[in-house]
């Protein structure tokens, strides 16, 4: 049978715990309609092997304008086409081969599904009008307090990663239109939305249309090097498109490159460059149509090697781009970034 209580939750991170080696979830506190809940992420498979993730910085879907309508709460969801229920086979959000496998929690800076979904997490606590969908299914228990963050009744959202084409061990939870997710809304980054879609390595994507069974052991391709965000159109035409956060010159020489989609030149008196600690650099000149215009990063800004973000706003404040890298791009001295 299905997963029970399929849902989505809608709320504000107001904090989180991390994996360890001794518990396989990352964990999210969630502040909706004057309640708390728990979001339970897994990052590693109960087997012990590497979970599968897909993320977009930029993600863009039909399903997002009437999501954005929905209060801050939990909300049942029906499991069929049409609506708002997750189908990660057929409602093309992603393929097979946008998944890549990370470790739960492993030494160093953004290398680990901890760090990658800390990431996001973390900017939504930092801004009181971000919002977190977690889907997935619903857990209530009343006469318990949540065992991490010691709230009252224990509720939330857990199964927030593909429920279908498992394994003989678990294919009683197959269904389709049940997959769990995370997406981030962000209204004060340009009314950004970014996802995350998690899978286990023993789940198939090729699945029965009735009952989601897998129908054919394929395991999606696994590479160790994920895809670079991929941009979308800013407002009025200006995109960051490049940026160079590791230098070979001593001193470092950070830059980030700006590029004119739009068939008319745009001033940017007033407006500014910030990066992940809301540093602001104002910026002077124009930029040609069709033009690039590469800038020189300067104090207080800084890209920092460990992965980071960066926004350009306009005049009047407003985000017209945003960009975020990993770690493991940056570690690449003398390479630019590409988004």
């Amino acid at each position: 049978m299905p997963i029970p209580e399929y849902a989505v939750l809608v709320g504000r991170a107001v904090d989180r715990r991390f994996a360890t080696t001794s518990s396989n979830h990352y964990e999210i506190r969630i502040s909706a309609a004057g309640q708390s809940y728990r979001i339970a992420v897994n990052v590693q498979s109960a087997d012990g092997s590497e979970v599968l993730y897909a993320t977009r910085d930029h993600f863009e879907h039909a399903m997002l304008d009437p999501l954005a309508l929905l209060a801050d709460g939990h909300h049942p969801l029906p499991s069929q086409p049409g609506g708002l229920a997750v189908d990660f086979v057929r409602n093309e959000h992603f393929t097979a081969a946008d998944f890549v496998a990370l470790p739960a929690t492993q030494p160093g800076d953004d290398n680990d599904l901890n760090d990658r979904i800390d990431t996001l997490v973390e900017r939504a606590i930092s801004q009181s009008d971000a919002r977190v969908y977690a889907f997935g299914s619903s857990f209530f228990n009343p006469g318990q307090k949540d065992k991490y963050f010691d709230f009252k009744p224990a509720q939330g959202i857990h199964d927030v990663h593909m429920n279908q084409g498992n394994d003989k061990s678990f294919q009683k939870d197959d269904g389709v239109f049940q997959d769990g997710t995370l997406l981030f809304h962000f209204p004060a980054d340009g009314d950004r939305w970014a996802a995350i879609f998690l899978a286990f390595q023993s789940q198939s994507f090729q699945t029965d249309d009735v009952t989601g069974h897998a129908t054919a052991t394929v395991q999606p391709p696994v590479d160790t090097h994920p895809p670079q965000p991929q941009p979308v159109a800013g407002t009025p035409g200006l995109r960051i498109v490049a940026a160079l956060a590791n230098s070979v010159q001593d001193p470092e020489v950070e830059t980030v490159t700006l590029l004119n989609a739009s068939p008319a030149a745009i001033d940017l008196t007033g407006y500014v460059l910030a990066d992940k600690n809301k540093n602001k650099l104002p910026l002077a000149g124009a930029v040609d149509p069709g033009a690039a215009l590469r800038i020189t990063i300067a104090a207080p800004v800084q890209l920092s090697n460990k992965g980071g973000s960066i926004t350009l706003l306009d005049a009047n404040g407003k985000a017209v781009d945003s960009v975020s890298y990993s770690h493991e791009q940056a570690s690449h001295p003398g390479w630019s970034i590409v988004f």
